[in-house]
């Protein structure tokens, strides 16, 4: 098959031809209709995963159809349009047993600890676990959207944030994270406020149910703005970027008894951000992390894109092809373009 290869970390990808994954005894193979570009895989190519093991193929946000089943699998077979999550739970483990697959004691991740989606093929483990079936009028590309950012997303604002109509939620980093959770906060009732550097994701963040924008570039205190715009705080704030910066404010931003939900990957030297942990005491704050979202709630948010309330679609930004993949993840160290994009032609 045909994949994106990088040998060492930081060294430009190149195509290559490799061996066609066979799967698993418990496990498919997916021919992949549509990968989505997240800048995780940048971490990865990186070398900020210490999961990866070299030549690798990187990719974990996909969509396709299952071509060769294992054995032990029941519930897939060939012909059935999938996605998965891209923390792919043993279904075994306490943490599986009690429901929460996404932190899976002995997970597996597509484009991380194996070999993922930027390729022709890919194989996934735990099929019956894991596996979600795509509904006939969901396009691939906005299936593959799904995968990481809109998913971790909607587990961090309805899960996590356990955000009620009416609170204010601030949204710090308007890439596809970002987006993805002004969406559905505002689908959930809430007043967003979106915040980042650049006033073009700030309109299309309008757009999709921002009800108030803030451009860090030119407010010289965020946390300042945020509780004005608030009138005391946000109750639920969520870094979608993954900066120290963006960290701090969203906690600071809070009002008393808030919520922070911290779902922008903070890896390397960003791997400790300061905290200000008095008003963290002080205001009896939460912090919480999100980590993906389980197979099995992936139909509460399939029904609320089936009923209009949510419409990832709109968040499907470029859509490009597997030989344009390797430029694009290099690039992926500065900031997105405006919605998530796709690889949908290989």
């Amino acid at each position: 098959m045909k994949a994106v290869v990088f040998e060492k970390f930081g060294e430009a990808p190149t195509i290559q031809t490799v061996p066609d994954p066979k799967p698993a005894a418990d496990g498919v193979v997916i021919k992949v209709e549509a990968t989505g570009l997240c800048r995780s895989d940048w971490h990865g190519w990186m070398g900020h995963d210490d999961g990866i093991t070299l030549p690798h193929v990187p990719g974990h946000e996909l969509a396709g159809v299952v071509v060769a089943a294992g054995k032990q699998v029941s519930r897939w077979k060939a012909g059935d349009r999938v996605t998965v999550p891209f923390a792919v739970g043993c279904g075994r483990c306490f943490e599986c047993s009690s429901g929460n697959h996404q932190v899976c004691e002995h997970q597996t991740q597509p484009g991380f600890t194996g070999w993922g989606s930027f390729a022709e093929y890919v194989g996934i483990e735990h099929a019956d676990t894991n596996l979600v079936r795509l509904p006939q009028e969901m396009e691939y590309a906005t299936a593959a959207s799904l995968g990481c950012r809109f998913v971790t997303s909607f587990r961090a604002i309805v899960d996590q944030g356990r955000v009620k109509p009416g609170e204010w939620v601030a949204v710090h980093g308007c890439g596809g994270v970002g987006l993805s959770a002004i969406m559905i906060a505002s689908s959930m009732g809430a007043n967003v406020i979106a915040i980042d550097l650049t006033d073009e994701k700030l309109e299309f963040a309008k757009k999709i149910g921002a009800v108030a924008t803030i451009n860090a570039s030119t407010t010289p205190n965020v946390v300042k703005a945020v509780k004005q715009i608030t009138n005391g705080g946000a109750h639920m704030s969520m870094d979608a970027l993954g900066h120290p910066t963006t960290s701090f404010n969203s906690i600071a931003n809070l009002r008393r008894r808030g919520r922070h939900v911290q779902v922008g990957l903070m890896l390397g030297e960003h791997a400790r951000p300061q905290v200000p942990m008095d008003k963290i005491i002080a205001y009896e704050l939460e912090i919480l992390g999100s980590h993906g979202m389980q197979a099995y709630r992936y139909q509460a948010m399939m029904d609320m894109i089936h009923n209009g309330k949510l419409k990832p679609e709109l968040l499907v930004g470029k859509k490009i092809s597997l030989d344009e993949a390797p430029a694009a993840l290099m690039a992926m160290g500065g900031f997105e373009g405006i919605g998530i994009g796709v690889v949908t032609k290989f």
